[in-house]
């Protein structure tokens, strides 16, 4: 178990920030989020990214809602106008997020149109502009999650010098995608595969940034990683698709090896046992069932009846009517044979 007693320096967001998970489009949305903190109680989560144009000029507000059984929650904004990005923070902290992100790491077309994610690398004194004015305009921590660079850069010279900027921003905490992003001729799934990772250069970083609090990302799978970056003095852990995928094997045990909770870890059964009014007060106001129980089809992931379990919710989820009952008539078909 990794030792999790915070130091007087270190902050509850900090403590938090050992593990996390990260923000992906179109998975993290506010129903994942609170699957996920029934399995943890500690990891800190992070939302899809919400652009400050949408929030700004599209007064989309409503992309900021979350649940208050969240905490720690993070948003991860996406943008490139200072002014722009201060609105949208101060949005964001109105709403109550204890930290505010911003995104210099995704590689999608329509984010590069956008003048945001990760084409950003090739623009540190903007992405310093733009997390000043955040700051100022932030009653909590603003971060950064950016790649190690982009095309043909030199990670080694480009990232020494973007955490540089960061730092003479005010940021403290930083996210490092440990991939380069190539903007033309890789797709986003591809940019989260192909480019090869590069943890010896993150672990360079922490070396050469010794005050900063950076996190690493791209390509963890488990906790037993994750224990192994923190022993080589990483100060967090980012997971992302593992994490939704196979969240059983990522979130249940994390709070008593990473944070150091005696509580005893849930169990899968449990943890959609206390899904369940959250799903039926979903379903009063209006809502689907797939729009929970999609990310629910991973918690089995690897043990007996995992395939019946999601057979019934992906064919069933979506049908009129289907609701608790349908995840009962799930859940059965799974308990016995992991008993």
């Amino acid at each position: 178990m990794v030792e999790a007693a915070p130091t007087r320096s270190e902050s509850s967001l900090a403590r938090a920030a050992r593990l996390s998970v990260a923000p992906m489009m179109d998975w993290t949305d506010r129903h994942c989020r609170y699957l996920h903190r029934l399995m943890s109680s500690q990891t800190l989560l992070y939302t899809e990214m919400v652009t400050a144009p949408a929030l700004v000029r599209g007064q989309a507000r409503h992309l900021l809602a979350f649940n208050g059984e969240e905490h720690p929650v993070a948003v991860q904004l996406g943008g490139s106008e200072p002014a722009e990005l201060a609105e949208a923070t101060a949005m964001a902290c109105e709403e109550g997020y204890d930290e505010v992100n911003l995104n210099v790491g995704c590689p999608s077309d329509r984010v590069q149109s956008g003048r945001f994610g990760a084409v950003l690398m090739t623009e540190p004194k903007l992405v310093a502009d733009c997390v000043a004015a955040m700051i100022a305009a932030s009653s909590v921590e603003v971060t950064v999650k950016c790649r190690i660079g982009v095309d043909d850069q030199t990670p080694e010279e480009v990232l020494p010098d973007f955490i540089d900027h960061m730092r003479g921003a005010g940021v403290t905490r930083m996210q490092i995608h440990a991939r380069k992003a190539w903007l033309q001729g890789l797709s986003p799934k591809e940019n989260r595969d192909i480019p090869p990772l590069d943890y010896p250069l993150v672990l360079r970083m922490k070396e050469r940034f010794p005050e900063m609090h950076l996190s690493i990302n791209g390509g963890i799978t488990s906790l037993d990683q994750t224990e192994a970056f923190l022993a080589n003095g990483l100060d967090g852990v980012m997971i992302g698709r593992a994490a939704y995928h196979s969240p059983s094997d990522v979130l249940l045990e994390a709070d008593q090896r990473i944070y150091g909770v005696d509580t005893p870890a849930r169990s899968p059964e449990e943890v959609v046992r206390l899904m369940l009014p959250y799903i039926d007060a979903h379903i009063e106001s209006g809502g689907k069932l797939g729009n929970i129980s999609r990310h629910m089809l991973g918690l089995f992931t690897g043990r007996p009846g995992a395939r019946q379990w999601r057979r019934i919710l992906s064919e069933g989820a979506h049908r009129p009517g289907a609701g608790v009952a349908l995840v009962q008539e799930a859940l059965a078909a799974v308990e016995p044979a992991a008993a």
